[in-house]
Formats: C-alpha cells, sequence, structure tokens
C-alpha cells in the first residue's frame, strides 16, 4: 500500500512540474492583446489558462491528500519501532567513593 501511495506521489509530483511550467504568466495576457502568442494555442487565448489552471490546482489536491496519507501510513507503520527497540540496556556500576 505504501508502495503504491509513492508511486502515486512521486507521479503527481512530476506532473505538477508540468503542468506549472506550461503556464503563462501574468504578463503574457497584454501580448496576447496585441494578437501574441495566445491567440495561435489549440485551447484559445483563456482556455488554455483555465484548463491548466484546474489541472494544477486538481493535482495540488492530490499531492496533498497523497503527502497526508504517507504520513498517516508512516506513523501507523513505525508505532512499535523505536531507535532503541533492538538495544538492551546495560548498567553502569558507579565507582565507590
Amino acid at each position: 500500500m505504501v508502495i503504491a501511495l509513492v508511486v502515486i506521489h512521486v507521479l503527481v509530483a512530476l506532473f505538477m512540474v508540468g503542468v506549472v511550467l506550461l503556464q503563462q504568466g501574468k504578463s503574457a495576457d497584454l501580448a496576447a492583446a496585441f494578437g501574441g502568442q495566445g491567440s495561435q494555442t489549440a485551447f484559445g487565448p483563456r482556455g488554455a489558462a483555465n484548463l491548466l489552471t484546474r489541472l494544477t490546482t486538481y493535482s495540488a489536491i492530490v499531492f496533498m491528500l497523497t503527502s497526508i496519507g504517507l504520513t498517516i501510513l508512516m506513523s501507523r507503520a513505525s508505532a512499535n519501532d523505536s531507535v532503541l527497540s533492538g538495544h538492551t540496556p546495560t548498567q553502569q556500576s558507579t565507582p565507590a567513593k
């Protein structure tokens, strides 16, 4: 279960990086108003922004949910484990004065 969630988490993270890099900056709207690069896109000048914004939002939600799920699963898995679980305590004798 943990491995599947880690794989989904990494894929969503890579997808989100790609979607964010595809988005245009806020200053690109001025160029599109004068017939710039936005008029020749497949989604139209406003359609691509809405689609990419939705994809970013949904991928961010999935990323947060997988992060919370991984945190819960890892805390349950390590609830019985301790750093000192395999270590037997030793008694040190104090020197007599």
